[in-house]
């Protein structure tokens, strides 16, 4: 679980009064699977945001799916650097080109950001502020990087820590498609819905 109190840093979204709600978050795309993704999450009814590396999106990726079907995208960097290794003035070029790169593709106003590897300083979250972006962390990872040959683990890791809120964290990988029609299953059997940022 990701902690932090920088009131600048959101690890949990706004809470509805009337239901339980937890929020699916992709990383790294897009790539590949995407398509595999998406149709999980539309035969499921399932809203979700996409945080991408601009240098992955060409026109040709199913971009115009993800808003039609309303998700939300947001950037996830240029090319996945870590912004601690960048000066102040790098981390605002970087974002602000790969802000834009998106933009220019999707014709949507970017508004979300999240950290390569999670890491950040307080550079970057004056860089995020200057362009307007919020910056968007999680209360749950799914450690699917780390679990190709076990997508049971990739459940478990997320049912086990459930709460109000949580931003959870997944990535557009093989074996995250193979867990995620059970893992929105569990999500539900404990109560939860599914909501955007």
């Amino acid at each position: 679980m990701y902690v932090s109190n920088d009131p600048d840093i959101k690890l949990f979204n706004e809470g509805h009064a009337s239901k339980k709600t937890v929020v699916l978050t992709f990383d790294d795309g897009p790539g590949r699977v995407l398509p595999e993704i998406l149709d999980i999450l539309k035969k499921e009814n399932v809203p979700a945001a996409f945080f991408w590396q601009s240098r992955l999106l060409y026109p040709q990726r199913p971009w115009k799916r993800v808003i039609e079907e309303g998700h939300q995208i947001g950037t996830h960097s240029s090319k996945h650097s870590n912004y601690v290794n960048l000066s102040p003035h790098e981390q605002v070029q970087d974002l602000s080109s790969s802000k834009t790169k998106i933009e220019s593709i999707i014709g949507q106003e970017v508004k979300l950001f999240r950290p390569p590897f999670g890491q950040y300083n307080e550079h970057t979250i004056a860089a995020a502020k200057q362009l307007g972006l919020s910056t968007i962390m999680w209360r749950i990872s799914a450690m699917d990087w780390e679990l190709k040959e076990q997508p049971e683990q990739i459940i478990a890791n997320v049912i086990e820590n459930l709460e109000e809120g949580a931003i959870i964290l997944l990535h557009e990988l093989t074996q995250t498609v193979e867990a995620l029609p059970a893992l929105i299953a569990e999500i539900r059997n404990k109560g939860y819905e599914f909501s955007l940022l």
